[in-house]
């Protein structure tokens, strides 16, 4: 719990298009690790990193991108219960990486960082 307070701290410090930018991140590690076996426990931590992410950049965004970031927390949460059937299958496995460099695209475009 101590490391989750750590890392909140240390992610609120950033101003919000860095924040989301880090979400990008996290989504855009999660299709480029995807494709090594033994990685299956690093992207688990990546989706839940990911969700708490949504969660404390949630409160600082307009009502248009909180409505993304929901939809985001809900395909993020619903691949995480899923997690061990995906990983098993190579289709499932591809289709998550690529929907998940799709969301890194969005809300990294989200984060007018590249503007």
């Amino acid at each position: 719990m101590i490391n989750q307070i750590v890392i909140r701290e240390r992610y609120l410090r950033d101003e919000l298009p860095v924040r989301l930018g880090g979400l990008a991140a996290n989504l855009a590690r999660i299709k480029s690790f995807s494709d090594h076996p033994g990685h299956k426990d690093l992207i688990g931590s990546l989706l839940e990193e990911s969700k708490f992410f949504i969660e404390w950049t949630f409160p600082d965004t307009d009502l248009e991108d909180q409505a993304v970031l929901a939809e985001l927390q809900i395909q993020l949460a619903f691949w995480q219960r899923r997690w061990g059937k995906i990983w098993a299958d190579p289709v499932q496995r591809v289709a998550v990486a690529e929907k998940a460099h799709d969301w890194s695209k969005r809300v990294l475009e989200m984060s007018g960082i590249l503007k």
